[in-house]
């Protein structure tokens, strides 16, 4: 039976060693980098190792309450990590931002818990805790992709006012913004979906494999979590877009731009 090999203290501290690779060329070549990766690392190091002393006392308590506050709690994280990339801001994008990531992440957790998988429990946190986590980083990427392209939109063409002063309904003046931001959001997803298996091997499947999975189980689990991640960020793009039309556009067909402002 092919089992995984566990990574000891010293075998770390070997591979952390690789990373002065990078600092020595940041050195020699004057990037001014070396600083700012040795921080990186560092910061990198502190927060996993922290994670997973949580994710060990999550996992051994095993009450719904503490793993649904700790998903709450990475979804609110996840929010706000969206929020700081994009440029501009509108009254309430934070919570409307919530609500969507919230809604899409777990709608598409859910189903798959329990209509895939059929964890049983639903909210055991070796299953719910992983996925929802790879949910919540591609569906923020999604999220600030195609909200910054709809509000840079809005703020900057003036042939929105031109659609709305000739009659066009909201709707009808603000779809092709709407569009493109959905396409702003999914493109990336696309590119890498199109590549997978062929010049990458996506991590899931290739720490799947060694832990020892077959690689053929492997590879049905990858597709899995690609289904849902695609599912995930279309539906958490269009829906915080969708919330921002709304914001942005009255019901009287005009375009609220003062609305708009930097982040």
């Amino acid at each position: 039976m092919t089992t995984y090999i566990q990574i000891g203290t010293p075998q770390l501290a070997l591979a952390a060693a690789l990373l002065l690779v990078n600092i020595f060329l940041s050195l020699v070549l004057k990037l001014g980098l070396a600083r700012d990766l040795t921080v990186a690392a560092l910061r990198m190091t502190v927060q996993l190792l922290l994670v997973g002393l949580v994710l060990d006392w999550v996992f051994s308590v095993r009450d719904p309450w503490v793993i649904l506050g700790m998903a709450l709690l990475m979804t609110v994280l996840a929010s706000r990590a969206a929020l700081q990339r994009t440029r501009r801001h509108f009254p309430g994008i934070y919570w409307r931002t919530l609500v969507t990531i919230l809604g899409a992440s777990f709608l598409v957790t859910g189903i798959t818990l329990t209509g895939v998988l059929r964890v049983e429990p639903w909210y055991d946190p070796q299953y719910l805790i992983p996925l929802l986590g790879m949910l919540l980083g591609n569906a923020l990427n999604g999220i600030s992709l195609g909200l910054d392209r709809f509000l840079e939109g809005c703020a900057r063409r003036g042939h929105i006012d031109a659609l709305l002063a000739l009659g066009a309904t909201r709707w009808e003046a603000a779809r092709g913004e709407v569009r493109e931001a959905l396409r702003t959001g999914l493109v990336p997803l696309i590119n890498s979906m199109m590549i997978m298996g062929i010049v990458s091997l996506p991590g899931m499947m290739t720490g799947q494999i060694l832990a020892g999975a077959a690689p053929g189980d492997a590879v049905r689990y990858q597709l899995m979590i690609l289904f849902m991640i695609a599912a995930c960020v279309a539906l958490a793009t269009l829906g915080v877009v969708g919330l921002a039309f709304f914001v942005l556009f009255s019901p009287r067909h005009r375009l609220r731009r003062e609305r708009i402002g930097r982040g």
